[in-house]
């Protein structure tokens, strides 16, 4: 029988928009390992985890999350979790990874399962997927996502405020995540775009620490990391104006 490697997307931290087939999976799987920066800390995807399995049954595998400039260092901390991720395979016949969000969108997962693939031949890979931060701040916020023929752009600041900046001059809602280091360019880009007074600003959605704010509030201070930004189009048609 194949070892399984399974994805779960246990959503942006509020342990009740875990699905229930994630709640399944992760039950049902021999071994959970979960995302950490250190071996010493707990990150988000665990807390959400032991809502639903024992902490014996939870594995930590360091990841370089944050590494960007360092290619080597990052190339090298990919090799050794997929490592660790292997060997727990050869033991078990199914390891779920707990990713917070969805497993296919710009998760640590993705890069986890292409080196495993490579290292446990004739593994399975399967993901379920999960809620992910810009609908749970959609629903937090009452920010509409879409409607009608509206496209949605969602862009990681990570990449520059340049790519915000384009989108923002497009049609449709845009959507920002990882922007907390960049607020300030992030401000700026929607007081040019015109875009400031209707977008809203979340992070830590479903926790203790939880906080919401229009966008308009925000003076270009840094913010936590994982930040999400919902910039939604002006919307001047009435109601069903977009279809």
């Amino acid at each position: 029988m194949s070892s399984r490697l399974i994805g779960v997307g246990v959503g942006p931290g509020d342990p009740e928009l875990v699905t229930v087939k994630g709640v399944n999976a992760l039950r049902a799987a021999d071994v959970v390992v979960v995302p950490v920066m250190d071996s010493g800390e707990r990150g988000r995807a665990e807390a959400t985890v032991l809502h639903y399995v024992g902490e014996e049954k939870v594995v930590r595998v360091v990841f370089a999350l944050n590494e960007r400039s360092d290619r080597g260092r990052r190339e090298a901390a990919w090799d050794a979790a997929g490592a660790a991720v292997a060997e727990l395979l050869r033991g078990q016949g199914v390891v779920a990874f707990a990713t917070i969000g969805d497993p296919n969108v710009y998760s640590t997962f993705t890069y986890l399962a292409q080196t495993i693939v490579g290292l446990v031949p004739g593994v399975v890979v399967e993901t379920v997927p999960g809620i992910t931060a810009m609908q749970d701040l959609a629903a937090r916020s009452g920010a509409v996502l879409t409607e009608g023929t509206e496209p949605l752009t969602l862009v990681p600041v990570t990449a520059g405020a340049e790519v915000l900046k384009e989108a923002l001059s497009g049609p449709g809602t845009v959507v920002a995540y990882k922007f907390g280091r960049q607020a300030g360019a992030v401000v700026a880009a929607l007081r040019e775009a015109g875009r400031v007074d209707d977008a809203v600003w979340g992070s830590a959605l479903g926790l203790a620490e939880e906080s919401i704010r229009p966008a308009a509030e925000l003076d270009g201070a840094a913010l936590p990391y994982l930040s999400t930004l919902i910039a939604p189009p002006r919307r001047d048609g009435g109601r069903g104006g977009k279809l």
